[in-house]
């Protein structure tokens, strides 16, 4: 990964219908930063160019409007698990890689993908949330903080609800300072269940040039 060049994109609106907008370049620190800046993330298998997508219309969620259904009240309530932030990134990003999800073959995170995010952990602007079971990591997410923005990039659960649990904290967290948009990027019924949400392009690129800006919370660690 070459942290020396640095690659800025094209408007999203010259996407296709696929909402592909770019191909090439690098995962660089400063390259994921314009990507993000501007609703654009990679999305690619191992074997492939580098893609970059903003799609239309997003799936997002706006944490105050979050739905907890009484099943997830009875597990947050149980204390079945103990919820963490930035306590195990590496892990979490590893076990997102290996997971293994019904009807799909493989994982997009590749080893390329691992290492650009880790930077991003050290930098201050990638942060996981974790859910454990008898000190072991048994669920988790991780994603990209930009200003009043997450974007999130994936998640996984080796426990019933582990993922849905670590989820629902870190959008408390993410309430209590002040974050107003998390970016789900593509549709899951996992995350509609939550109260995500489709919104178009043109809305989602117009809260991120009111929401976006320069500074990470990595001082919220």
């Amino acid at each position: 990964m070459d942290e020396e060049v640095v690659y800025d994109f094209p408007d999203v609106n010259t996407a296709n219908e696929h909402g592909l907008v770019a191909v090439g370049g690098n995962l660089s620190f400063g390259t994921l930063l314009n990507a993000y800046k501007k609703g654009i993330f990679p999305w690619y298998n191992p074997d492939e160019i580098i893609q970059w997508y903003c799609p239309d219309p997003r799936f997002v969620l706006f944490p105050a409007k979050i739905k907890i259904s009484h099943s997830m009240r009875n597990v947050l309530n149980k204390h079945l698990f103990k919820f963490t932030v930035d306590k195990a990134f590496t892990e979490v990003i590893k076990m997102c890689r290996v997971a293994k999800r019904p009807g799909d073959p493989g994982t997009w995170i590749s080893a390329e993908i691992e290492e650009a995010y880790n930077n991003l952990f050290k930098r201050g602007f990638a942060h996981s949330a974790e859910a454990w079971q008898n000190n072991e990591l048994v669920g988790g997410l991780y994603g990209v903080l930009i200003g009043k923005v997450f974007f999130g990039e994936s998640m996984f659960a080796n426990k019933s609800n582990a993922s849905k649990f670590a989820f629902i904290n870190w959008v408390e967290v993410l309430n209590k300072n002040g974050i107003e948009l998390i970016d789900c990027q593509v549709y899951t019924t996992h995350l509609e269940s939550l109260g995500a949400e489709f919104i178009s392009r043109k809305e989602f690129t117009g809260l991120l040039k009111r929401l976006v800006d320069d500074h990470s919370l990595s001082d919220s660690r």
